[in-house]
C-alpha cells in the first residue's frame, strides 16, 4: 500500500511538473522551437468564436471543417470572462488535461485495473509538446476517455459520451468499434441525432461534409512520404497552405489521395469481419477494439496533424488500465512516436517542408512507428478475440504423462 501511494505521488508531481511547462509555453513565459502553435486559438479560433457567437456557423471558412458541437469547444473560453480568449482556452485544455488524469486513476486502483494507463497519458502527453493545449481535440479526448471507461458497465452513458462526441469531431463514433451491447447504439444515434437536430437551428450548421472535398495531401501523412522523396527526383508539385494545412498539391496528389481513400475502405472492411469473426469479448476488448479502430483509421486519413497523437495516446491509456490488456507494445509505440512527432512539429517542421533529409527521416520514424504499432495492434485484437485459445493440458494429465514416459 505504501509503494502504491509513492507511486501515485509520483505520477502525480510528473503531471504537475510536466503541465507546468506546457502553461508556460503556451502563455509565451517560455519559447518553444519552431513556428508559433498558439496561432490556431489567438487567431484562427477566435475568428470562429466572433461568427459564433451571432449564432451562425463560420460557412464561408474552408478551415470550418468540424460537426456542429465543436461550437461548444470554440465558445467554452466564454466561461471564464475573466481571461482573454487565448488565455481562457488554455486553462480549459488543462482542465481537460486533468479531468482525464483524474479518471485514468480512479479508474487504475480499482480491481483488475493498473496504473499503467495514468502513466501512459502523463508521459504521451508531454513528449506532444505546447501543441497539446492549443488544439481542442484535448477536450474530445476527454469526452472519448470518459465514455470508454464508463463501457463495460454503463452503455448507455457511454452510448450518449459517444454520440456527444462524434458531433465534436467525428472520430469518437469508432469507439463503438468494440460495443456488442445494442443500448450503446441506441444511445449514441439519440444523443448524436438530438444535437444534430438542435444545430439546424443555426446557418451552416453541416457545411463541414463537404468543405473537404478538394483537400490534397497533407505534408505529415503516410502518403506524403511518396511526394517528400519524389521532390528528390524532379516532381514539379509545390507545398501550400491549404483548408488550414500545409499540403502537397500537383501531379499525382489526387492518386496518392486516393489511395489513401481505398486503405480507409479495406481497413473499414477489416473491422467488419472481425465483428462478424468476434467469439469472445473480454472486459478490456472495447478498448482495445477502439484504440485499433482509431489508430487504422488515423494512418491511412490524408491527414496526421500533430493533434491527432492526443486520440491514440488517450485511448492507449484506457486499453492499459486493464491488467489483461494486450495492447502494450502498441501504446508503447505510440508513447515513442509522440516524440518522434514533437521534433517533426514543430520543432523541425521547416525541414519536414523542405523535404530535406532531417525532415522526411523524422516522417519516416513516427509514421512508421504509427504503422507498425497498427499492424501489431490488429494482430492483437484479432488473437485476443477472433483466434481460438490455444488447449491446455490439465496438470493431472501432465503428471500421468510424466509417470508412464520411458525412463
Amino acid at each position: 500500500m505504501a509503494v502504491t501511494r509513492r507511486f501515485t505521488v509520483l505520477l502525480l508531481a510528473t503531471w504537475t511538473l510536466t503541465r507546468l511547462f506546457l502553461l508556460l509555453f503556451v502563455f509565451k513565459v517560455f519559447v518553444f522551437p519552431g513556428p508559433d502553435v498558439t496561432s490556431d486559438v489567438s487567431v484562427i479560433y477566435h475568428g470562429w468564436y466572433d461568427t459564433l457567437r451571432t449564432g451562425a456557423f463560420p460557412r464561408d471558412d474552408v478551415t470550418w471543417q468540424y460537426p456542429p458541437a465543436a461550437a461548444l469547444a470554440i465558445l467554452s473560453p466564454a466561461t471564464l470572462p475573466f481571461l482573454d480568449y487565448a488565455q481562457a482556452f488554455y486553462v480549459l485544455a488543462f482542465l481537460a488535461d486533468l479531468a482525464v488524469l483524474c479518471l485514468l486513476v480512479y479508474a487504475g486502483r480499482r480491481p483488475r485495473k493498473t496504473m499503467r494507463g495514468a502513466w501512459i497519458w502523463v508521459i504521451g502527453v508531454a513528449l506532444l509538446g505546447p501543441t497539446v493545449y492549443a488544439r481542442y481535440d484535448l477536450m474530445v479526448t476527454a469526452v472519448a476517455v470518459a465514455a470508454l471507461l464508463a463501457g463495460s458497465h454503463r452503455p448507455r452513458v457511454m452510448g450518449a459520451l459517444v454520440g456527444f462526441g462524434a458531433l465534436l469531431k467525428v472520430w469518437p463514433a469508432l469507439l463503438l468499434a468494440g460495443a456488442v451491447r445494442g443500448r450503446a447504439w441506441l444511445s449514441a444515434g439519440t444523443t448524436a441525432g438530438s444535437l444534430a437536430l438542435l444545430s439546424l437551428t443555426m446557418p451552416g450548421a453541416f457545411a463541414f461534409l463537404t468543405s473537404q472535398r478538394d483537400r490534397g495531401t497533407e505534408v505529415e501523412s503516410l502518403g506524403s512520404l511518396v511526394f517528400h522523396v519524389a521532390r528528390h527526383f524532379g516532381w514539379q508539385g509545390q507545398v501550400l497552405l491549404n483548408y488550414g494545412s500545409v499540403e502537397f498539391l500537383g501531379p499525382y496528389v489526387d492518386w496518392v489521395s486516393s489511395a489513401a481513400l481505398f486503405l480507409t475502405v479495406i481497413t473499414f472492411g477489416w473491422l467488419l469481419l472481425w465483428r462478424v469473426s468476434v467469439r469472445r469479448m473480454p472486459p478490456h476488448a472495447l478498448a482495445d477494439a477502439a484504440f485499433v479502430a482509431v489508430l487504422l483509421f488515423t494512418v491511412t486519413s490524408r491527414v496526421i496533424s500533430p493533434q491527432y497523437m492526443v486520440w491514440l495516446v488517450g485511448l492507449a491509456a484506457v486499453c492499459l488500465c486493464f491488467r489483461d490488456s494486450r495492447m502494450a507494445l502498441p501504446g508503447g509505440l505510440v508513447v515513442v512516436a509522440c516524440l518522434a512527432t514533437v521534433l517533426e512539429f514543430p520543432i523541425c517542421f521547416a525541414n519536414v517542408v523542405a523535404s530535406d533529409r532531417l525532415g522526411i527521416t523524422l516522417l519516416f520514424v513516427r509514421n512508421g512507428l504509427l504503422v507498425v504499432a497498427s499492424l501489431t495492434a490488429a494482430r492483437l485484437l484479432w488473437r485476443g478475440t477472433v483466434s481460438r485459445p490455444a488447449p491446455t493440458v490439465p496438470p493431472r494429465a501432465t503428471r500421468t504423462q510424466e509417470t508412464l514416459a520411458p525412463s
